[in-house]
C-alpha cells in the first residue's frame, strides 16, 4: 500500500489549489467551503537528484522513482468531531494516511473568503487540532469502557488500560498524541485505534508572494504557536506554485521562481519535507532493464529492506552485495566497485543507509 500524507485544513485556505500544483490529478479549486466532495488522491515522485545521476551512468531501459500519495481532503470546520459540514465523512479519511500535512492560511486578501471571517493563524490551528483531538479522545473512551473489567483480572489488559487513561488525559488537555511519550510497544497496543493525533505532522504556512522568503506577522504568530511540538513549519505561496505548475519551459520555469528570489519550488521542498516527516530514507536498485529508488524506514535491516520488492526476497534472504552510492558515482559502475574492493557482503543484520546501492541474493 502506498504512503499516504493527508492535506488537512479549513475551508478556503488553499489546499486544492496545492494539491493541483502538486499532483496532474487535478481538484477543484472554487472559492467556497467543501467543494472538495470526495477526496482527491494524487501520486507524486520524490525529488531525487541521485537517481538522474545514476541513469545517466547505467543508461536503464525503465526508471521507478519513489512516490508518495497525497490525499486532499474537504475542508474541516468547528463542530467536525460532531459530524458538522462533513466532518465524520472525512475524518475517516485522515484516519488512513501516515502523515498530515495541516495547510494554514497566513495571508490577507478581501477577495478569499474566510470561514470563522478574519484570518488568524493561531485560532485556524486550534480549530483544526481540537477537532482531531476530540475525534481521538472518542476512541480512546470506547476502548477503556471496553477494557475496563477485564483489565482487573488480566495484568496485561491492565496495563494498555493504564496506557488509554494516560492518552484520554493528555487529550482532555488540548494535547495531541504525538506529545504524548510513547514507546514501541506503547504504539502497538494503540494502532488499532488509528488515532490522529498521533501521526507526524508537517504545518505549511501559505502565504502571499511578497511573504514566501521571509514571511510577515501571520506566520510569525504561528511559529510562536508551534514551539513545543517539534514540528517543522514550511512557507509556500500556493498562487506561485499554481502559476509554476503551468509552467512547462524549464529555463521560464526557472526565470519565474528567480523573480522572487527562489531557487526551486515550494512544491519541491514540501514533498522532501512530507519524505522526511514519514522518517524515511531511500536505496537504489539498478540494471540494464531498470533503475528503481525504494522507499524504507530509517533502521530497516537487509532482508526486510529486500522484502520491500517482494516478501520471497525476505524469506529466503541470503546476504547482500552493497555499494555505497558516491563510490558507485565516482568509479562508474558495478565492475569498477568490485575491482577495488568497494562492493561489500553484508548479512541479515545489516542496516541500510540512505542511498545504498543494494542487489539481493536469495533462495526460491
Amino acid at each position: 500500500m502506498a504512503l499516504q500524507c493527508g492535506i488537512v485544513g479549513l475551508p478556503n485556505v488553499g489546499k486544492s489549489t496545492l494539491f493541483n500544483s502538486l499532483s496532474s490529478a487535478k481538484a477543484q479549486a472554487a472559492n467556497f467551503p467543501f467543494c472538495t466532495i470526495e477526496p482527491n488522491i494524487g501520486v507524486i515522485t520524490v525529488p531525487d537528484p541521485r537517481l538522474n545521476e545514476l541513469v545517466k551512468l547505467v543508461n536503464p531501459q525503465n526508471t521507478v522513482p519513489n512516490t508518495i500519495e497525497i490525499v486532499d481532503i474537504a475542508g474541516l470546520v468547528k463542530g467536525a468531531s460532531k459530524g458538522e459540514g462533513l466532518g465524520n465523512q472525512f475524518l475517516g479519511n485522515i484516519r488512513d494516511t501516515d502523515a498530515i500535512i495541516h495547510v494554514i492560511r497566513c495571508f490577507d486578501d478581501d477577495n478569499v473568503i474566510h470561514v470563522d471571517g478574519n484570518v488568524n493563524p493561531v485560532r485556524d490551528k486550534e480549530i483544526i487540532d481540537i477537532e482531531l483531538q476530540l475525534k481521538d479522545l472518542e476512541s480512546v473512551d470506547k476502548q477503556i469502557k471496553k477494557l475496563e473489567k477485564t483489565a482487573k483480572t488480566d495484568k496485561q489488559i491492565q496495563k494498555v488500560y493504564d496506557l488509554l487513561v494516560g492518552v484520554k488525559h493528555h487529550l482532555e488537555q488540548g494535547k495531541s498524541v504525538r506529545s504524548y511519550p510513547l514507546d514501541a510497544a506503547d504504539r502497538e497496543s494503540l494502532r488499532e485505534l488509528h488515532l490522529i493525533t498521533i501521526k507526524p505532522v508537517l504545518y505549511l504556512a501559505n502565504v502571499d508572494e511578497a511573504s514566501v522568503l521571509t514571511g510577515n506577522a501571520h506566520v510569525e504568530k504561528l511559529k510562536e504557536s508551534i514551539k513545543g511540538e517539534d514540528a517543522e513549519l514550511l512557507l509556500l505561496s500556493a498562487k506561485i506554485e499554481s502559476e509554476i505548475a503551468e509552467i512547462t519551459d524549464l529555463e521560464e520555469r526557472k526565470s519565474y521562481l528567480e523573480m522572487y528570489g527562489l531557487t526551486e519550488s515550494g512544491v519541491a521542498r514540501l514533498i522532501r519535507s512530507a519524505y522526511s516527516l514519514l522518517k524515511l530514507i531511500t536505496y537504489f536498485t539498478a540494471g540494464v532493464k531498470e533503475v528503481r529508488a525504494w522507499s524504507i524506514a530509517v533502521g530497516t535491516k537487509a532482508p526486510q529492506a529486500a522484502g520491500v520488492i517482494h516478501s520471497d526476497f525476505e524469506k529466503g534472504f541470503i546476504r547482500a552485495e552493497v555499494i555505497a552510492y558516491n563510490d558507485f558515482i565516482t568509479l562508474g559502475s558495478e565492475a569498477a566497485c568490485k575491482e577495488v574492493g568497494k562492493m561489500r557482503v553484508e548479512g541479515k543484520e545489516y542496516t541500510v543507509s540512505d542511498g545504498d546501492m543494494m542487489h539481493f541474493r536469495f533462495n526460491v
